[in-house]
């Protein structure tokens, strides 16, 4: 039986409302290190956003390289083969290629799609497994058919029936893509859609990463997963963390799955956890919150009109002697009657609108004051553009 550990978008050097997150994804790290101890996986399969940023700080690049050594030492024989995703910088990504293999680490950052470069895609886990590994890249560098011929080339190479992983990063329609603020009907995180059958066949399991709440994708046969973030990277994600150990015992055969949680030691809370409170009702509970209980901490609030001067000073000094820490009010406006009677703008609207209504609009949407010093600000800009567009016309 071979045991595939699927994980992916570590986002590491990732900051949330200004704080750092070291501590959390060191502790993260070492507890995939112990799940590699106590399984002596034959692979781990981290799939892309292994660094949250294309140019990750030298610290960061630091706490990655030495827990992927720590994860070698873990289990000596297991073979590691990094993608990188559409976080990462697939060029920096495989500068280190040529020493990483003398520890069983296999980076790939960049498509190789010259037909004699194709094997550089193909890793043999002797023995055990073939990985078919591909890095993010924009749909359109992708060729008509690049899957399949990976997996052709597989099995030509594979008589023995050895399980066949395959990896991408990347967003397959019909994934549940809960917690992405930025998703739309046609990209996630900027990353488009494609379709499952543009994958090909001939993979035994297909670790995917990119998408945040781990799940079977529909439509895959229980083949196709993504293992989700090990802790979270917004509040929206207000799903369980975990990575996934896969084990398959021979080419055909179906994966078994077991989802191991990761722990997040400075979880993030919103307040309430359900719905919107008051102004006052969410400064009560901020006080109340236990005062050893690491966390960050966003507060639904729901308002009149607009929230108080120095709100955000105000909740900020009600954690000043907490573990907690506030990162930010999420407020609302409590919808009045007519409100509830306002129509969709039609297109023949849209066009008549002018610029500063459009803002005026979102800011009331929001909750937010904009009053006449932002108005003066906004009409400035938008008569220094109105100028640019002139003398560009000219």
């Amino acid at each position: 039986m071979t045991k595939i550990l699927h994980t992916s978008d570590w986002h590491l050097g990732h900051v949330l409302f200004n704080y750092d997150r070291t501590e959390e994804q060191q502790h993260m790290l070492q507890q995939i290190e112990q799940i590699v101890r106590e399984q002596q996986p034959a692979t781990l399969l981290p799939c892309g956003d292994v660094h949250h940023t294309s140019q990750p700080t030298a610290p960061t690049q630091k706490m990655f390289t030495e827990a992927i050594v720590r994860m070698h030492m873990a289990c000596p024989s297991m073979v590691m083969v990094i993608t990188s995703g559409n976080h990462d910088s697939g060029s920096r990504h495989e500068i280190f290629s040529t020493p990483w293999k003398a520890l069983n680490v296999y980076t790939i950052g960049t498509l190789s799609k010259e037909e004699e470069a194709l094997d550089d895609h193909i890793v043999e886990v002797p023995g055990k497994a073939f990985v078919v590994a591909v890095p993010y890249a924009y749909e359109r560098m992708i060729p008509d058919g690049f899957y399949q011929s990976l997996l052709d080339r597989v099995a030509a190479r594979n008589p023995d029936g050895l399980p066949v992983v395959m990896t991408a990063h990347t967003t397959v329609r019909g994934a549940d893509v809960t917690g992405h603020e930025n998703a739309t009907e046609y990209t996630v995180g900027g990353v488009d859609y494609c379709e499952i059958s543009e994958m090909g066949t001939g993979y035994d399991y297909l670790a995917l990463g990119h998408i945040h709440h781990a799940q079977y994708v529909h439509g895959g046969d229980k083949r196709v997963r993504y293992c989700g973030t090990p802790i979270p990277v917004s509040f929206n994600e207000e799903f369980d963390h975990s990575v996934s150990m896969v084990q398959i015992d021979r080419h055909g055969d179906a994966p078994l799955l077991e989802t191991i949680p990761i722990e997040n030691k400075r979880p993030l809370v919103t307040l309430p956890p359900k719905g919107y409170a008051s102004w006052e009702e969410a400064k009560q509970m901020l006080a109340d919150f236990d005062d050893n209980k690491p966390a960050y901490i966003r507060l639904n609030v729901e308002v009149e009109d607009f929230l108080p001067v120095g709100a955000n000073a105000e909740a900020q000094q009600l954690t000043e002697h907490k573990q907690c820490r506030f990162c930010l009010i999420n407020a609302r406006r409590k919808e009045s009657q007519a409100q509830a009677n306002k129509h969709a703008l039609t297109v023949s609207e849209f066009k008549q609108e002018r610029p500063l209504d459009m803002i005026k609009r979102y800011a009331e949407d929001v909750a937010f004051d904009f009053d006449e010093i932002m108005e003066s600000l906004f009409g400035e800009v938008e008569q220094l553009l109105q100028q640019e567009l002139n003398e560009n016309k000219n």
